[in-house]
């Protein structure tokens, strides 16, 4: 029998154009990247949602792990999404930011995915900052030393 090697693999899902932005992004930030599927939902009416994810779900081994990234949770891409998809090795992540996916596309194969996905939601939280409130501080800050 053919060993097959663990592969993560990686969907981005949203509406619109949006994956594809996102998908873009990380070329120029860290380069292509394989098992990177987008879904692109309602851009043209003859492709369901459903058929793109069906298609996807037919290339993922049971050994394999899978991360699904989705615009919003409770949006309909993730509703769909969840009813194909709760496997044991599929891990889904809604609201999701750049920062959040090129952490997760790039961590080592060998560690857990849940931790890998728990560390790199703490660390994207921390990419979202109001600028204006932390420039303000910072001139406090220095106006005090």
């Amino acid at each position: 029998m053919e060993k097959h090697d663990k592969i993560r693999r990686f969907i981005i899902a949203t509406h619109g154009n949006f994956a594809g932005g996102i998908k873009s992004s990380l070329d120029i930030i860290i380069g292509s990247m394989e098992h990177v599927f987008l879904i692109q939902a309602y851009l043209d009416e003859n492709i369901s949602v459903e058929a793109e994810i069906k298609k996807i779900l037919e290339q993922v081994n049971d050994q394999d792990e899978l991360v699904v990234f989705t615009d919003i949770l409770g949006g309909s891409v993730t509703n769909q999404i969840i009813q194909h998809a709760l496997k044991s090795n599929v891990h889904i992540v809604a609201g999701f930011n750049l920062p959040l996916v090129i952490d997760v596309l790039l961590a080592d194969i060998n560690t857990p995915l849940d931790e890998v996905i728990n560390a790199s939601l703490d660390n994207a939280k921390e990419q979202m900052v109001y600028v204006n409130k932390l420039l303000t501080l910072q001139k406090e800050e220095n106006q005090n030393d």
